[in-house]
């Protein structure tokens, strides 16, 4: 088991750090189909382009159902400029129409199952395990792959990697908040370059500011 987690979630909380407006639909949503196609618009496109062309994309509909009905083109127009917003145009119109018509418009709750829709990997899955069923999973994107080996908490090169070692060595209580915190974290005080350690709260935990 990993050691302080604890203190270095309470620490975190403590900062009381800014969250984006994406950071904070994702966490009221709780709408399993709206955290699939949020997320899949959130990939390669930061939080500052993703929300806006998110809000635009749920006045189109907001189950399978209604995506059924949505024109390609309006959805595109919808969610420009999104990175590859042409291919997730098409991606998100594709997944609605597996999920009527495979799954009766149910997002399976399954890591397993959520993987086998084109362009959803296990980043993706688990935030719709976490965060539309709450359900204890671990979404590790760049900023907790970062942050995680930063700390020390892992030593690894790819963010799955990291994803398997959190679930091997933390207790289940954790693993939803993390994301947000570390995200949240990552956004403000810990960036990839030029981390701002001196103003980390968590910086005695930290196996990088130790080191440097």
């Amino acid at each position: 088991m990993i050691k302080n987690f604890d203190k270095i979630i309470s620490e975190i909380k403590k900062m009381n750090l800014p969250q984006t407006e994406f950071v904070k639909f994702m966490e009221d949503v709780h709408d399993p189909f709206i955290v699939l196609i949020a997320c899949i618009l959130s990939l390669r496109t930061n939080d500052k382009t993703t929300y806006p062309a998110t809000m635009r994309m749920l006045k189109l509909g907001r189950t399978p159902e209604d995506f059924l009905k949505v024109k390609l083109e309006d959805l595109e127009k919808a969610i420009y400029p999104v990175g590859f917003y042409k291919n997730k145009a098409k991606q998100i119109l594709d997944i609605a129409n597996e999920l009527y018509h495979k799954y009766n418009s149910v997002v399976p709750k399954e890591i397993e199952e959520l993987i086998k829709f084109k362009g959803v990997g296990r980043k993706t899955a688990n935030l719709v395990q976490s965060k539309g069923y709450n359900l204890p999973s671990i979404c590790v994107d760049v900023h907790v792959h970062r942050i995680s080996n930063r700390l020390g908490l892992v030593s690894t090169k790819e963010p799955e990697e990291t994803e398997f070692s959190l679930k091997n060595n933390l207790p289940k209580k954790f693993w939803s908040e993390i994301n947000t915190l570390f995200v949240t974290l990552g956004q403000n005080i810990c960036k990839p370059i030029n981390p701002m350690c001196r103003e980390c709260s968590i910086c005695n935990y930290c196996k990088h500011y130790k080191e440097h």
